[in-house]
């Protein structure tokens, strides 16, 4: 795990793929403690990536910073941006989705459907497209709302499933999701002053194919 910002408040790590973002064994808590040299520091998660996915994820230090960045969440003071690969080119070069995404529990699977009811939320994300090859596009996406699996189901939906989605695609990538949570930003509780971390993903498969490392990304 690397650490990309700490203090005695708030530490902003880089979350690696196929660990959980909870408090149990092998979670995020528990590699924070473990780079940290104390196994029983106070170290919260306030915010979630899923286990599949990698990128940036910040986890508080003690109960006042949890709240107040839990606090910032809830009132959508919070900014959350991903780079993700999608398998073909979307039609239009940047814009916004909103869809109703139904949550089955039984599956762990989100769906999106036409009517709302029970389990049934609104999910909404603006995204940019930032460079294309012939059947990949890399996608830069704000999360408007931050429902479970929402980005994975609303560009799948399209006929857009990322790659590396084994869940919800049906393609076979030979790689890890390509879903990068690259940028968070937030009120620091300490001094009242906004800070922002961004990290570009890996130079591995299909990051790649856009030449990531020398891209300049905003």
């Amino acid at each position: 795990m690397e650490a990309v910002y700490k203090d005695k408040n708030f530490i902003v790590c880089i979350k690696p793929a196929g660990v959980l973002s909870t408090d149990e064994a092998g979670g995020m808590p528990s590699l924070v403690r473990e780079y940290l040299g104390d196994e029983k520091a106070c170290v919260r998660t306030v915010h979630r990536l899923d286990q599949v996915v990698s990128g940036l994820m910040v986890l508080a230090r003690n109960p006042e910073t949890a709240s107040e960045l839990s606090r910032q969440i809830r009132d959508d003071e919070f900014g959350k941006s991903y780079l993700a690969v999608v398998h073909g080119i979307l039609p239009e070069k940047e814009g916004r989705m909103t869809d109703l995404l139904l949550r089955s529990k039984e599956e762990r699977k989100t769906y999106v459907v036409t009517e709302t009811g029970k389990n049934v939320q609104e999910a909404i994300l603006e995204y940019e497209v930032l460079k294309e090859t012939p059947s990949l596009s890399l996608v830069k996406i704000n999360l408007i709302t931050g429902r479970t699996h929402q980005i994975r189901c609303q560009f799948s939906s399209r006929g857009l499933p990322l790659v590396g989605d084994r869940k919800y695609s049906t393609l076979e990538d030979g790689c890890d999701i390509a879903l990068w949570s690259y940028s968070i930003s937030f009120t620091n509780p300490t001094d009242g002053r906004q800070v922002e971390f961004k990290h570009k993903p890996p130079e591995t498969y299909p990051w790649t194919e856009f030449d990531i490392k020398h891209m300049a990304i905003y």
